[in-house]
């Protein structure tokens, strides 16, 4: 705790399971007629390069309603990862030779040449399935694919992390960032205790406990903790009180989320609420602040404006967030 900020002010009205989590990834509450960018693909957009063969966005064990890179181009999506352990799939050439897998790819360039020369540049779509099919073959090429095989890995890497799917998947991502790969998010569900609340944490908070723990010290022991932003989000929290079944339900009003790295102070906390943990009582801080100080804490300009395909204005830090400069040195 000593390299952590705890936000103890966080403050959001999306109490719902899905639209907690899309609010908190893009700054922007759940609509039906757009799907906004995650804070990956925004700083994937906002960063504007990016070295090597390796994406510059990776999930893991996401699920499909991810809302990825929304309006923006394919390249700015993320390359989803089911399960840490199985590494890359289907990342290898099948029975053949490089030199005829080339032949392949040459030929489907001549097929689709009449067809890009018309829509490549005004379609998205035609421009989204060339790019990611390009970005595919290159990083099958890569030399840096071996960063997603966690068998590399020590017995003692291994150990120190644990053995569950979301340790594996919190050491791919140090792995991942050794290799300059900008952003990775890894996701670690079931924590909706309606029922049985400190039972089932006695299970689920060791697990994230241990890979956090982990994840910190082995980054400053290869000195890129200083570079490298750390952030346990949520969806939103859970009830002060708890019910007669020992389970507690949604709450949105009052949580806490927490950052370590990337030039954040440790050892202090941020905001904070009632005594029963009900209200925030100072520096309430919202989806919006909670993404641009993701982006303020990455370099990248929060408040950029960049446009939707319809021409709407859109910002990392969602319409008006600001970022917690009081959690850096």
């Amino acid at each position: 705790m000593d390299k952590v900020a705890l936000i103890r002010s966080m403050s959001t009205t999306q109490g719902a399971h899905a639209q907690g989590r899309y609010y908190m990834r893009t700054g922007y509450t759940k609509r039906s007629n757009i799907v906004h960018p995650s804070a990956g693909s925004w700083a994937s957009q906002l960063a504007n390069k990016h070295g090597g063969e390796l994406p510059p966005f990776v999930t893991v064990n996401c699920s499909s309603s991810h809302p990825g890179a929304g309006f923006m181009e394919a390249r700015h999506a993320p390359l989803p990862l089911g399960n840490a352990n199985s590494g890359l799939q289907n990342s290898k050439r099948h029975k053949m030779s490089e030199d005829e897998f080339d032949h392949q790819l040459a030929l489907r360039k001549q097929l689709d040449a009449e067809f890009d020369a018309r829509y490549f540049k005004s379609q998205k779509n035609v421009r989204d399935y060339s790019e990611a099919f390009d970005a595919a073959v290159r990083l099958m090429k890569s030399k840096d694919l071996e960063a997603f095989d966690l068998s590399k890995e020590s017995k003692e890497a291994h150990l120190l992390y644990g053995s569950q799917t979301f340790s594996k998947g919190v050491l791919l991502a140090r792995r991942l960032v050794e290799r300059g790969v900008r952003f990775i998010e890894v996701e670690f569900g079931g924590f909706d205790w309606h029922v049985d609340n400190f039972n089932q944490m006695e299970d689920k908070i060791p697990v994230l406990d241990r890979a956090l723990s982990a994840l910190l010290k082995d980054l400053e022991l290869k000195g890129l903790l200083d570079s490298t932003l750390v952030v346990v989000g949520t969806e939103f929290g859970r009830t002060p009180e708890v019910k007669s079944n020992a389970g507690r339900n949604h709450y949105p009003k009052a949580f806490s989320c927490l950052m370590a790295g990337g030039g954040v102070v440790g050892g202090q906390p941020f905001g904070s609420t009632d005594e029963n943990g009900a209200q925030v009582t100072t520096e309430k801080t919202t989806a919006e602040d909670f993404n641009a100080t993701i982006a303020y804490a990455m370099g990248l300009p929060h408040d950029k404006i960049v446009s939707s395909p319809s021409k709407r204005p859109f910002r990392m830090g969602g319409v008006d967030g600001k970022p917690i400069t009081k959690l850096f040195g």
